[in-house]
């Protein structure tokens, strides 16, 4: 499963945790499979989202990754870098500009745009080593500021392949049930963008985040 891409580790001290990793699964329901088994793959999906949310209510909640999500680009490191961290690169994928000096305690706003400078998500840099890893609080701007407001933290880690890259995305922390159901359905959307903007210069013609 692994070596199929259909699994990703994450090491935690000694332990080494899996996850599924829907990606390969979903790029062939998208090419190949969703016009004669949508129903019974909306059935698995559902399986894994209950699955989730129960695992979340249990005593292991918050001692391992909210949400893992693996994808494959053709692209190099330093592409998917400024990828992500570059404003102008963000808004085309993401619908927000991802503003940031990113410096380790300086803050990261996620800004619509749409020209009226709302900020949707606040967060402050927690680790940066480019082109490797990047790591940032994920929260409501209201307490952005305030030192004792529980946020969640997004991790990406960029690993080089011999002609890919592997991105996987660690989301942590998370409030509730809901939050991992809204980021479930919305980290697979950004980065299937991202992958195809990369990959071919341009984005979806749709916003996939639109799709029901």
């Amino acid at each position: 499963l692994d070596e199929a891409g259909l699994v990703t580790s994450i090491r935690d001290g000694r332990r080494k945790l899996h996850y599924l990793n829907a990606v390969p699964i979903h790029e062939i329901q998208q090419r190949w499979i969703w016009k004669f088994e949508e129903p019974t793959l909306a059935v698995l999906a559902s399986v894994k989202r209950h699955a989730e949310e129960s695992f979340m209510t249990t005593e292991q909640a918050g001692s391992v990754p909210d949400y893992v999500y693996t994808t494959y680009i053709r692209a190099t490191p330093d592409q998917v870098w400024e990828a992500l961290t570059d404003p102008a690169i963000t808004a085309r994928y993401w619908g927000h500009a991802q503003t940031s000096d990113w410096q380790v305690g300086s803050r990261v706003d996620h800004v619509r745009i749409d020209g009226s400078g709302t900020v949707d998500v606040t967060g402050r840099v927690i680790e940066t080593d480019r082109p490797t890893r990047l790591v940032f609080g994920f929260g409501d701007p209201a307490v952005a500021d305030d030192p004792d407001a529980e946020i969640s933290v997004v991790a990406f880690d960029i690993e080089q392949g011999r002609d890919i890259v592997k991105l996987t995305v660690t989301h942590t922390n998370l409030q509730s049930a809901n939050d991992l159901r809204d980021i479930s359905q919305g980290w697979p959307a950004v980065l299937a963008n991202l992958k195809t903007l990369l990959e071919t210069g341009d984005v979806l013609p749709q916003e996939p985040w639109t799709l029901e």
